[in-house]
């Protein structure tokens, strides 16, 4: 497996752990069911776009990505601060938003910088864009 694909293949795994985290961080907070049912499905499909990227590295004993206790703590203390005044229904659609606004810049900067990736690691890679931007999509009428 090329670097590229490992690099790309550890982002998609980064992104996907983080909007985990944080759908379940945030979940706790949700009071309309409709938001909350959005939610879970989301939680879902990350799971299956990570254990996709997951799958492709250990078939070729590439390493993946490891979060931190650190970093687990920072984004979960950063959820109950921005949530601390205000846990509406917008404003967890408004976070959610935002988070996947982040992730998808983060993974066209990785494809971006290693175009040298195979075609199933850049399949999986525009996947996880393709569904943060319709969950954005879907997340709005929540605001």
């Amino acid at each position: 497996m090329k670097k590229d694909d490992q690099e790309i293949l550890r982002e998609v795994q980064k992104n996907t752990d983080r909007a985990i985290q944080a759908i379940d961080t945030l979940s706790e907070k949700v009071r309309d069911d409709a938001l909350f049912q959005e939610l879970s499905k989301e939680k879902l499909w990350y799971s299956v776009i990570q254990n996709k990227a997951t799958d492709r590295l250990q078939s070729e004993r590439a390493d993946g990505y490891h979060n931190s206790t650190l970093q687990d703590m920072m984004q979960k203390g950063g959820i109950q601060m921005n949530t601390l005044t205000n846990c509406s229904t917008s404003r967890i659609a408004e976070l959610m938003i935002q988070g996947s606004s982040r992730g998808i810049t983060n993974i066209w900067k990785s494809m971006n910088h290693h175009q040298n990736s195979g075609n199933t690691s850049m399949e999986i890679a525009k996947e996880l864009v393709d569904f943060e931007e319709k969950a954005i999509s879907r997340l709005k009428k929540f605001l």
